[in-house]
């Protein structure tokens, strides 16, 4: 007989220690302690938690940001790396599922860095990572796109769990890729936008977008959102003077927990620093699918075909010689010091 999990889920509503990664991992780990000490089995973060959000790009011109852009090209982490490393001993510690939002460094390139959602299980284990796959609007100062081999759901002891960075969150295929995986469980990462045009409610486009997401989907979206700290507007105000009234704009930020009929589940938080938490109960997800199956009876794969490609996007493609007897006959010579 079919069983679901039951357990609390848990959304962080917070700023990092701004561009300090290893001090910001120890405050997520600390975090995730609090949260676990709650009963919470899921603890999602915002986007680029670790070390913080490219604010100057939406207040500066490209060539004053680019010193700041050398700032965060430092302060950004390898996963796996040790900043990383510090929130998978929590988890551990925990046995909490934790998705983390961090600045990944290319270990390739120093101009490249991704936006990336780590994945850790209850162990401590690496699950995998999801890059961004579009920086939106202005964070193309700042990030490469990833590629599809992230693209990925997670079976995991909480369901099938997925998530998706901020913009992202509209692009529809994206979200059916992840849906046509079997996602139960959709972590949906946020940064507080104060900067918007006048007219657009950042906390609200964050709620509709997550609405939509469970909606169609019949599942469980949770929602963390960062926000904006004393710090990171003091650091702005050294870009421009009129940082503080652009960054202190409300209704910029919305955490929360939506359920499979496109309700919040629990409280939610709007702009203020918290956590707040929801009872998940996937079972939840049944009854609403024999209305709306968007990835069963209610679609028409013989009409709609939506194709993924996995491959990683390298730099660089090797085609490296077979270690066989008589290389230098097939045109082949050692190189001193590599390996064979």
């Amino acid at each position: 007989m079919l069983k679901l999990p039951r357990f609390k889920a848990a959304a962080v509503q917070a700023s990092p220690v701004y561009l300090n990664a290893s001090a910001t991992a120890e405050k997520a780990a600390s975090l995730v302690r609090e949260a676990a000490a709650n009963g919470a089995k899921l603890v999602a973060f915002p986007e680029v938690f670790v070390p913080g959000y490219p604010y100057w790009n939406w207040i500066t011109d490209p060539v004053t940001g680019s010193a700041w852009f050398e700032k965060l090209a430092k302060a950004s982490v390898l996963v796996p790396g040790p900043e990383v490393d510090i929130v998978r001993k929590a988890a551990r510690d925990t046995g909490c599922h934790v998705v983390l939002g961090v600045n990944e460094r290319s270990p390739i390139s120093l101009g490249a860095i991704y936006n990336t959602l780590v994945f850790i299980g209850p162990d401590g284990a690496l699950l995998g990572k999801h890059r961004k796959l579009v920086p939106t609007w202005a964070e193309k100062l700042t990030w490469t796109g990833g590629d599809g081999s992230s693209l990925r759901v997670y079976d995991t002891e909480i369901g099938r769990l997925g998530g998706l960075a901020c913009g992202e969150n509209t692009n529809t295929l994206a979200r059916f890729a992840l849906l046509g995986q079997g996602e139960l469980v959709h972590v949906a990462s946020y940064i507080s936008l104060p900067v918007a045009p006048p007219d657009y409610d950042m906390a609200e486009a964050i709620k509709l977008r997550a609405i939509a997401h469970s909606f169609e989907g019949k599942i469980f979206t949770i929602v963390s959102c960062s926000t904006v700290s004393e710090q990171i507007i003091a650091a702005m105000e050294t870009v421009v003077p009129d940082a503080r009234a652009r960054l202190q704009r409300k209704s910029s930020a919305f955490s929360g927990i939506i359920g499979p009929d496109g309700r919040v589940v629990g409280d939610s938080l709007i702009d203020d620093e918290g956590i707040v938490y929801a009872d998940i109960d996937l079972e939840r997800c049944i009854q609403p699918k024999q209305m709306h199956d968007i990835v069963g009876h209610y679609n028409r794969f013989d009409i709609f075909d939506l194709r993924v490609n996995r491959r990683p996007q390298t730099p660089l493609g090797l085609a490296e010689p077979e270690a066989v007897a008589g290389q230098e006959q097939a045109g082949f010579s050692s190189i001193p010091g590599q390996s064979e």
